[in-house]
């Protein structure tokens, strides 16, 4: 009995010792503490996002994280945390994240298994639509399910699919493309609407399901695998909208045939493309597999090629022409090795929304519920016909009636709070024809919202992950409006400042020698003779390249205004006017004509705008946190910093 006695008070002790560590103060602002673990917590997360080595230790982050807090309070003495917009994006966030949180680890995961398996496989189907919105009326929306019944009952009994949903289907352009969605894969729809079409065979016609959209019937026309996943490289001309002289075809034309000349697909890639991502690696981009990539035309051009080392002809997408080469066919993953990555998409996307009807009843389970009076014969009389037009006033709810509706954990919800609810929603809620199915629909709401809020309330005690994402981000929010506001936005309509700033630091932007140039790159030696010789004679670019090309693409043409260090001048370029020699570069020649030399000089405000906002900016911030260090008094524990410093120093 003494060793049981003894036991309990260990735990008793040791819970109360991890309750102090956590509640330990390590500095205050002007009185309001900030304690020890978040510091902790903030210091190990971002401790290699900081990049002056002075700021790695904990007196230097320190620093960082005080003028972190600084910020915070001067955002909250502004009153950023009671703006419309910042209560939005808070409650948003935060209800999106609390929901991670009631999952159970096995249902996410077989969850994540049923897309990983129907990630193997593509579905080609149409579809029809009738809109129907969650808030619209039991009646419109009894509307709504009739008329796409009575349309599944006639493709049933024969109608042909194709010409019901250009009849009927409410989709745009639905009488031109019949609803018809190609082909698609786990993730590309939302997610009752993908349920439904794996779960049609091909051929048939699926039940009728409803999304946020409306209620759909799928045809499903065929089903194929997805396929390996490819590593392509690509070469990309783009459609120049500014420029509707620029023929992208013409430009991809040249590319190609300088390819079958032998050209290097990397070194055109790297000098081409107009992809500068993916062309600072020789045009290669990250492996996708179908369905992943929002260019149809590109990925079955990619799925054309049947070898590695095999190079498409100029295919044309939405953002412009593509040379392609298949690099490799990468073997089956398998959901072992995806599975973090599918937990991840399952909990952030849509597919959460399986669990969302069962939220209420798990948090019932985790802190108990009792049901209290019933609501119906009191609110019946107490809220009157004018709820139907939005012009109910609360009367109030007379203290000796204000009864128990409900209770969960530790709070019960009364009369009165529910009355409250109904004035607020009133304004926004979908109006049924009838008072009774308005207010209960209005009670189930209110029921769902206090359960849901008395669950992220306790899980911001409970659970120290919640508690440190969920205060990042409404820092985050803070800071970023109190930022806007005092600095960003700030320097960026302060234009005289600005003014006054650069002529300070202007000599700190200069221009580097410029040349005025026209740059010729040709695939043969001989050619480029001709090139250069014609070049001298005073024939301007385009003309030579029409003279040269002819059927072949042997010459291509560049021209502007650069620094020596362009990427286009020839290695060992000696820089003076007129025509240069001709330049062996890769596989090709370049011939430069320096038509003006520009010296030295300074740029103006409009040549450099953006970089001198940008110093101004963190000028502006600087005074404005000299400002806060003044304004707030900053009282550091040091009996707590330095048992912090103990545990965060290796």
């Amino acid at each position: 009995m003494k060793r049981r006695i003894a036991t309990v008070l260990l735990v008793l002790a040791s819970t109360v010792l991890i309750a102090q560590q956590k509640r330990d103060v390590l500095l205050t602002i002007d009185g309001a503490p900030v304690y020890v673990n978040e510091f902790k917590r903030v210091y190990k997360k971002n401790l290699e996002l900081v990049q002056d080595e002075s700021q790695k230790n904990v007196d230097g982050y320190l620093n960082l994280f005080i003028d972190y807090k600084l910020k915070v309070a001067e955002a909250r003495a502004q009153g950023f945390h009671k703006t419309a917009n910042y209560e939005k994006e808070f409650s948003k966030y935060q209800d999106q994240l609390s929901r991670n949180y009631i999952y159970e680890d096995k249902f996410i995961e077989d969850v994540a298994r049923e897309a990983y398996e129907r990630g193997l496989e593509q579905i080609d189907a149409n579809h029809i639509i009738i809109r129907s919105s969650y808030n619209d009326s039991p009646q419109d929306t009894l509307t709504a399910y009739n008329k796409i019944k009575s349309i599944r009952d006639k493709v049933l009994a024969g109608a042909d699919f194709v010409e019901m949903a250009k009849q009927f289907s409410e989709e745009p352009e639905a009488n031109t493309r019949a609803g018809h969605l190609g082909y698609f894969s786990a993730f590309s729809m939302v997610y009752p609407f993908e349920s439904m079409a794996y779960n049609t065979a091909v051929g048939e016609v699926s039940e009728i399901v409803r999304t946020q959209f409306g209620y759909h019937i799928i045809k499903v026309n065929d089903r194929r695998e997805v396929g390996n996943e490819l590593e392509v490289s690509h070469i990309m001309v783009a459609f120049k909208k500014d420029d509707p002289d620029f023929n992208a075809k013409g430009r991809i034309d040249e590319i190609y045939a300088l390819l079958e000349q032998g050209s290097s697909f990397e070194d055109l890639a790297r000098q081409y493309s107009d992809d500068t991502n993916s062309a600072k690696k020789d045009g290669k981009l990250r492996a996708f597999k179908r369905g992943q990539l929002r260019a149809p035309a590109f990925e079955e051009a990619a799925y054309a090629l049947a070898n590695p080392g095999d190079v498409s002809e100029p295919i044309k997408t939405e953002f412009g022409w593509h040379i392609l080469r298949l690099e490799k066919i990468n073997a089956p993953k398998t959901f072992e090795e995806q599975k973090e990555q599918l937990i991840k998409r399952v909990q952030s996307g849509n597919r959460s929304k399986k669990v969302t009807a069962a939220i209420s009843n798990k948090i019932k389970e985790k802190y108990g519920f009792t049901q209290g009076s019933a609501y119906r014969p009191f609110f019946d009389t107490l809220v009157t016909d004018s709820i139907l037009t939005r012009g109910w006033k609360n009367p109030g709810v007379p203290e000796s009636q204000d009864k128990v509706l409900f209770t969960i954990g530790s709070r019960s919800l009364k009369y009165s709070d529910f009355a409250n609810f109904i004035t607020e929603r009133q304004p926004t809620a979908k109006m049924s024809s009838q008072k009774g199915q308005v207010i209960k629909d209005l009670y189930n709401e209110f029921e769902t919202k206090a359960l849901g809020d008395y669950f992220k309330e306790q899980l911001e005690v409970e659970n120290d992950e919640y508690a440190g994402i969920i205060s990042e981000y409404r820092d985050g929010l803070l800071i970023f409006d109190v930022m806007n506001a005092n600095v960003w936005d700030k320097a960026r309509k302060d234009t005289l400042g600005l003014e006054r700033y650069f002529e300070t630091v202007k000599d700190n932007y200069m221009w580097d020698t410029r040349a005025k140039t026209v740059f010729l790159f040709v695939t043969e030696e001989e050619t480029a003779k001709e090139a250069k010789k014609m070049m001298e004679e005073g024939i301007v670019s385009d003309e030579i390249k029409d003279k040269l090309n002819g059927s072949t693409a042997k010459v291509i043409a560049s021209k502007g205004t650069f620094e020596l260090d362009w990427r286009e001048f020839p290695d060992n370029f000696e820089l003076k006017k007129g025509v240069s020699k001709i330049y062996e570069q890769g596989d090709s020649y370049v011939i430069v004509d320096v038509e003006e030399i520009l010296p030295p000089g300074p740029k103006t405000l409009e040549d450099v705008r953006g970089k001198v906002l940008s110093n101004y900016q963190n000028l502006v911030e600087n005074e404005w946190m000299e400002s806060l260090r003044s304004k707030y008094n900053v009282s550091i524990n040091k009996k707590n910093l330095k048992k912090a410093k103990k545990e965060l120093t290796p």
